[in-house]
């Protein structure tokens, strides 16, 4: 008998071993939130969804095709790939849909960048590697006189907005002056606009705790934290900022796994599109050993199940605010209408499918 349980033992040390952070939490889901099932169903319906918005491409339309590629990469879904390129050819300078290509220097529309690098990514298509990386150089074609990019405006969207496409093209290339941009202007911001709470007000002159807006720091952050090597500089601020904002959110989740539209009010609407961006700061914190796991995994597991109740037969994700700019006027965010189907949530919600493949 004793043989058998030192013969064994090796073994179970193996799986032990073979563990990972959040293993005990993102596996075993109920019916209609496996992320594999339910982020091929986002990514399929974003393929046939027309333009939303505006006459040129919008941000959030940006946001749902970028996470919809690394989706088909992380499920070697060749053929969603293929049929995502073949939705951005038209895009591309010289093609049927030329028009739609953002012209402004601003974040809203140097966003668009990330696609074609994200594309040059999977089919090591050079066209589309050099026309991403045009837009990451346009960006900081002219800097501030302190180094960051000229379309640096201190709203808090900005700090995945803006950091993004510069993160984008270092992982396309590996030229670390990109990542170095990066995390100066994440740096920047976070000095500038993160409250005691951990959380941030939607801009200096706006003191009101929106969804989305913090939606976006969540992310930029765990976006970056991804690649951010253990000895940069900017590392430890960084992180420091980051685990901050999620002991804030930690508090504020309701006990139906939701964020409300306005964080810190109880009587404001459970919004979808926030929701997913916190799950999926919590995820990707949690399974990158950035946050306890005992503390955050419930909580992460809790929000996507709960934002996946949220999304409809059409796959659609429901309960989606609205774009909003900023206004120093409380009474205009708890007026914010509810959509269905708007981008803002669908890649928030294939996001999260993503941070539970990793």
């Amino acid at each position: 008998m004793k043989l058998r349980i030192l013969a064994a033992l090796p073994l179970f040390a193996t799986a032990l071993l073979a563990q990972k952070p959040g293993d005990k939490y993102f596996t075993n889901w109920p019916e209609n939130t496996d992320p594999k099932i339910v982020g091929k169903k986002l990514a399929d319906h974003f393929v046939v969804s027309p333009h939303q918005y505006t006459a040129t491409i919008h941000y959030s339309e940006v946001g749902a095709w970028y996470g919809s590629l690394e989706f088909s990469k992380l499920t070697n879904d060749t053929e969603l790939r293929d049929k995502l390129v073949k939705k951005f050819e038209p895009l591309m300078p010289g093609g049927a849909e030329e028009s739609r290509i953002p012209q402004r220097r601003h974040v809203d529309d140097s966003i668009f960048g990330i696609v074609p690098i994200e594309i040059g990514i999977l089919t090591k298509d050079e066209k589309y590697a050099s026309y991403g990386k045009s837009w990451a150089d346009r960006q900081w074609e002219n800097p501030q006189p302190d180094g960051l990019s000229a379309e640096t405006r201190y709203w808090i969207d900005d700090m995945y907005m803006l950091t993004i496409l510069q993160l984008q093209e270092y992982r396309a290339s590996g030229d670390k002056k990109y990542l170095n941009r990066t995390a100066k202007e994440m740096v920047s911001y976070l000095d500038k606009l993160q409250q005691p709470n951990g959380l941030f007000y939607h801009a200096p002159d706006v003191p009101y705790f929106w969804g989305r807006g913090d939606g976006w720091v969540a992310v930029g952050m765990a976006e970056m934290l991804r690649d951010l090597p253990d000895n940069h500089p900017d590392r430890a601020r960084i992180l420091k900022g980051y685990r901050l904002m999620m002991a804030g959110l930690l508090k504020y989740q309701g006990k139906d796994g939701m964020w409300r539209e306005l964080i810190d009010k109880d009587d404001a609407w459970p919004e979808s599109s926030s929701s997913a961006m916190f799950t999926y700061a919590f995820i990707t914190g949690v399974k990158n050993g950035w946050l306890p796991e005992a503390e955050y995994g419930p909580a992460a597991r809790k929000g996507w199940i709960a934002v996946a109740g949220y999304i409809d037969q059409n796959s659609d994700i429901t309960q989606v605010c609205e774009g909003t700019g900023k206004k120093n006027d409380l009474a205009y965010y708890y007026a914010r209408r509810r959509r269905t189907g708007d981008f803002h949530g669908q890649e928030a919600a294939i996001w999260c499918t993503n941070a539970l493949l990793r």
